[in-house]
């Protein structure tokens, strides 16, 4: 079996192709991740500075108590706000290198399917069931891959669910002790 210049040039440019969406997908989610953590310190630090305000005209240590309770909690629910934005990101980019990948086995499936077809036809009298037993395999891997792929995503699917329980979760207990927590 023999690879014409075509083929190799189409194989080429897929590969390039490949690499470009790949690294668009990976440079897109740095980005966003870079706005997130410039976001995030930009707004610590004006809080940083409010509470410093609002904290120097304290003078009752029960109002301090208050003051300090209440920050407690409002810390916590800009952590877990900006928890769940950097998990968005994150599964965001990881699903979109799945559908990638995902994308390039299919093709590289159909690729050789087709090259051993090709082989095939040029395939010496009694090879028949050498190259049957290759479609086979690769049939069945291709199956294989499948199967764990969809496995892989239900595992997605059940992690999301469940970082968005917990984090729901996380609030709501820190809303009711803040609740429960003494005030002035």
């Amino acid at each position: 079996m023999s690879i014409s210049n075509e083929q190799l040039n189409k194989l080429s440019l897929n590969g390039l192709e490949t690499i470009f969406r790949f690294s668009q997908i990976t440079l897109d989610s740095a980005e966003r991740l870079v706005k997130l953590n410039l976001e995030i310190s930009k707004q610590s630090l004006e809080e940083n500075v409010k509470i410093a305000k609002q904290l120097s005209g304290v003078t009752d240590p029960q109002e301090a108590v208050s003051h300090l309770n209440k920050l407690a909690t409002q810390n916590i629910d800009t952590a877990l706000a900006n928890s769940r934005n950097l998990y968005d990101i994150v599964s965001s980019a990881q699903s979109e290198l799945t559908k990638l990948a995902e994308e390039n086995l299919g093709s590289f499936n159909k690729s050789l399917i087709g090259a051993i077809e090709s082989a095939a036809k040029n395939a010496p009298a009694g090879s028949d069931a050498a190259l049957n037993a290759v479609k086979s395999s690769v049939a069945a891997a291709a199956a294989a891959v499948n199967t764990f792929s969809k496995a892989a995503q239900q595992v997605v699917e059940f992690t999301d669910s469940s970082v968005k329980a917990a984090t729901s979760a996380t609030a709501d207990a820190v809303k009711t002790a803040s609740k429960r927590a003494p005030t002035a």
